[in-house]
């Protein structure tokens, strides 16, 4: 019998110091609790999304230093953790000092084996292979088989020979490479025991496909498998992740027989017998994680983590009476309570007396301090100094007026509302100011840059309009038991309210139709094979019902929108243009986005400025249809 304990920690990333503070601390009840084994995150000492913190040798010598305090605390215990290896006298193939990302195994207060990673992601958040050095490669080197290098290391507990399988996160994900490191434990085997140590972020529903990956390896060897991931937040610049723990065992016929629970630090216990593999321990149900309630949970918690990171207590929220800022406070107010929360409406004459109802009301629901500050007079002295202050030409001393059209006028309010009202009352309020996009949006620019684009997280930004309405459903149900979200703002046509074609009241509202265009454009960005005019045309030809099953929006509604094929086409061309011209300038200019699907804006979705492009393929098929008509 082995009593293991999961050390399900919160890795601060960048601060070494603080989390091995944490990990002694941990160490040192495990070790009360007369715990055999416990077992760390991968890279709990130094944190993993680092950016390029990882070219400071400094930085990587105290890793290394707190490293070897962990090792020396293994005096009672045996240790499995994660940490950077570091080899000084070698380089990797940027020419720095050849970094490995590790798992180290102490026993006895010394170091009794050290596993190297195989398998580095190159996709997504990840960037692996730009600063470590993989077993991979390492076998290349030494001009070996890989698969020889990944061997059980061997323990002694209380007079019995323990051989466990160490691996890192990707190398239980190993279905697309060419080495399959579960398979090589088991053949270089015996194996007691699988170890996975990861640092894996929070995306909705995955950890549903990881229990069907790492439940189908521990039935494949035989060998019960831990899982252990950390939780927190870390980001790599404009895409902040969460991290929901979720550790997770597997006895040998892969039944999940413990987990901890998502999105807290925990130090859990386990009694395993290894004999039976696990067996005769009762398996368990785990949550579903691709429910609304994962995705409210790992919002809150990636929202209060941001907060208390750059230690800001007191936010701003610029509410017009719409979804997506009624979402917002609702969510801060829960978080930082409401009496921290500062709701501000910025009227301007297009805006309806129903939407300043709205906004009233929602503030009065949820008690927060709330504002009217219009800004029908600031708006308009802007556009008129633009229009009656006269440019002149220099070479020619002709001058010239410029014109403030009704689109430029409605950019003057968006930026008056951002840039002068929210950000000069958040420095007085001592708070910062949400960013309300939501990621249909953003996808094809459907805001003002400096205007409704700004603020210190786009909390909201990695979902769909149609999980905005969910989210404020749950908000009212679920968080606070009651309708702090008028039932009439989930009700209004959703508006920007910047011009009398944008009537609220006569039901003008957005230009995207959120029920077909979320589904058009998470095709374009999330799918994993990411579609582009070509394929929507082409699903299109074959039948709108193909498309509609192709992108998963509602049946029959794309006859309903278009009568006809030049129609489809005019609104798909107009959308893939805004989606990869304009629309990437002002996402690289956007606020972090606090990621949760299966793809985010930003470091997640890389982009270039290149500019729209249809293929050959597209041009010739559209020729054909619009003919045929």
């Amino acid at each position: 019998m082995l009593k293991i304990a999961l050390g399900q920690m919160e890795v601060i990333p960048g601060r070494p110091d603080l989390n091995t503070g944490k990990m002694l601390t941990m160490i040192h009840d495990a070790s009360h609790q007369q715990a055999d084994i416990i077992i760390f995150p991968e890279m709990a000492i130094p944190g993993y999304l680092l950016g390029d913190t990882w070219e400071q040798q400094a930085y990587l010598r105290d890793c290394e230093t707190f490293g070897h305090q962990v090792i020396a605390a293994s005096r009672d215990i045996c240790i499995v953790f994660g940490n950077v290896a570091v080899e000084w006298d070698k380089h990797g193939d940027d020419g720095r000092v050849r970094k490995h990302n590790a798992c180290f195994i102490a026993q006895n207060g010394k170091l009794i084996a050290k596993r190297i990673k195989t398998l580095h992601p190159n996709y997504r958040e990840f960037d692996d292979t730009r600063h470590f050095f993989s077993l991979r490669k390492l076998a290349l080197e030494l001009n070996q088989d890989v698969e020889s290098l990944i061997k059980p290391v061997k323990i002694m507990i209380k007079d019995r020979e323990y051989s466990l399988g160490c691996i890192i996160c990707e190398d239980g994900w190993n279905d697309d490479y060419s080495v399959d490191p579960i398979a090589a434990l088991a053949a270089n085997g015996p194996l007691d025991l699988i170890i996975n140590i990861s640092s894996s972020p929070f995306t909705l529903g995955k950890n549903n496909k990881r229990n069907r990956v790492f439940s189908k390896q521990a039935q494949e060897t035989g060998v019960p498998l831990i899982y252990v991931n950390n939780t927190g937040l870390q980001n790599n610049g404009k895409t902040v992740y969460t991290f929901d723990g979720f550790s997770t065992v597997y006895n040998s016929a892969g039944q999940i027989i413990a987990y901890c629970q998502p999105f807290t630090e925990n130090l859990d216990y386990l009694e395993l017998k290894v004999e039976t593999g696990g067996l005769d321990l009762k398996p368990v149900n785990v949550p579903n994680d691709f429910t609304i309630d994962s995705l409210y949970q790992a919002i809150s918690y990636g929202a209060k983590r941001f907060l208390q990171s750059i230690g800001m207590n007191r936010v701003v929220i610029g509410v017009s009476g719409g979804i997506d800022s009624a979402v917002s406070a609702a969510l801060y107010a829960s978080i930082l309570g409401p009496e921290n929360i500062l709701l501000v409406n910025m009227p301007s004459r297009f805006n309806s007396q129903t939407t300043k109802d709205l906004a009233a009301q929602l503030s009065h629901n949820l008690g927060c301090l709330y504002t009217i500050m219009p800004i029908e007079q600031s708006a308009e002295y802007t556009a008129n100094q633009i229009s009656s202050t006269p440019v002149t030409n220099l070479a020619t001393g002709k001058q010239n007026k410029l014109s403030v059209s009704s689109f430029v006028f409605e950019n003057i309010q968006a930026r008056d509302r951002s840039a002068r009202l929210l950000a000069g009352i958040a420095a007085a309020f001592g708070g910062g100011f949400t960013c309300n996009a939501n990621k249909s949006e953003l996808t094809v620019g459907y805001s003002t840059l400096y205007g409704d684009q700004a603020g210190f997280l786009a909390t909201l930004a990695d979902l769909w309009k149609h999980q905005v309405y969910e989210l404020a459903n749950y908000l009212n149900k679920n968080v606070y038991g009651r309708e702090v979200i008028p039932q009439a703002i989930i009700d209004l046509v959703p508006s920007a309210e910047l011009s009398f074609e944008q009537s609220v009241d006569e039901g003008k509202g957005d230009p995207i139709i959120y029920p077909y265009h979320d589904y058009l454009f998470r095709a374009f960005m999330e799918h994993w094979n990411r579609a582009t005019p070509e394929d929507i045309l082409l699903w299109y030809s074959q039948d709108p019902a193909v498309l509609e099953q192709k992108l998963g929006c509602q049946p029959g509604l794309i006859s309903r929108l278009f009568p006809g094929p030049r129609e489809f086409i005019d609104d798909l061309e107009r959308w893939w243009r805004l989606y990869t011209g304009m629309a990437v300038a002002k996402r690289i200019q956007a606020p972090p986005v606090l990621a949760v699907s299966r793809r985010a804006y930003g470091f997640d979705h890389r982009e270039a400025q290149n500019g729209p492009y249809f293929t050959q393929n597209y041009l010739k098929l559209k020729h054909q249809i619009l003919a045929a008509e």
